[in-house]
């Protein structure tokens, strides 16, 4: 098997030195320090494969601090970093012959006096500002970073996780991730996938007309856009940051079971990564073909 190959994360202000100043300002209010993990592992002929996870280890909501028990289980808004791992857990135990990179922006949303602000103006990596229009909506603007950082290396594949917005799961519950992609054949091999492995995902559209809901006075974005239609909104703004060549899914997760129930226990639950990993299997080779590839 391939060794995994990493290299120390950028943390707190070196972030900013290695040009990661959304994850910086996300993270910079709490004692633990922001970082972005970064590891490869896998032949570099191979096809790219990359994954990016939301790795908010807990989140308050920053200034606009969420109500108790809005907060009860929020530390859970690592689910998408959880998913990631154990996405490429599957891929490297399986010895797909795929280059997998795997990014995982990770940070605590928190309180304190250096906290990032509502009305922010804050740089990205892709050179973007970004107005913050809510510091409860932390996940895209960290996330922004990561993407912007894939990118570089025009991946075959590129695939996020994050337990993004409430909307998601008023729309379609907690069992149902809800799927965005700017390329519909990979939308529609993910959705099979999801059929076929009974880890179902739902496709909602990225719809340009709402994009507009993103306008800034003061930046070249806002990272919110109202009342409506906020699951589609949040992906709007990651697509800003993907580039137009990168074949791209965001996977809205809820992460968790509220209940016990047969073969699931209530706590963290993979929610879509089962469809994920099947779509790359078949794509990039029968998993009995691979053990013996490097």
């Amino acid at each position: 098997m391939s060794a995994i190959s990493s290299t120390r994360p950028p943390t707190g202000e070196d972030l900013l030195k290695k040009n990661y100043p959304a994850i910086y300002e996300v993270g910079k209010g709490s004692p633990r320090r922001p970082r972005l993990i970064d590891f490869t592992w896998g032949n570099k002929k191979h096809k790219k494969i990359t994954l990016v996870g939301k790795g908010v280890a807990f989140d308050t909501g920053g200034l606009n601090l969420k109500p108790g028990n809005s907060m009860y289980l929020m530390k859970k808004d690592m689910g998408g970093a959880a998913h990631v791992l154990g996405l490429a857990q599957m891929i490297m135990a399986e010895n797909l012959p795929v280059r997998l990179r795997v990014l995982i922006a990770a940070v605590e949303n928190s309180v304190d006096g250096d906290s990032f602000r509502p009305s922010d103006v804050i740089q990205t990596r892709k050179g973007l500002s970004v107005e913050v229009g809510d510091t409860d909506a932390e996940g895209r603007i960290i996330l922004c970073d990561a993407l912007a950082e894939a990118c570089t290396e025009k991946p075959d594949l590129l695939v996020n996780f994050a337990t993004l917005t409430g909307a998601a799961r008023v729309a379609l519950g907690p069992d149902l991730p809800a799927l965005f992609s700017n390329d519909d054949t990979l939308a529609s091999d993910l959705l099979a996938q999801s059929r076929k492995t009974q880890d179902p995902l739902w496709q909602l559209p990225l719809w340009q007309p709402y994009k507009g809901w993103l306008d800034s006075k003061i930046a070249d974005t806002n990272t919110i856009g109202g009342s409506f239609g906020g699951a589609i909104v949040a992906a709007l703004y990651l697509d800003k940051f993907v580039d137009k060549d990168v074949s791209w899914a965001h996977i809205d997760t809820f992460a968790w079971n509220a209940s016990n129930r047969p073969g699931r226990p209530e706590g963290g639950e993979a929610l879509g990564i089962r469809a994920v990993y099947a779509h790359i299997a078949q794509k990039y080779g029968q998993t009995k073909s691979n053990k013996a590839r490097k």
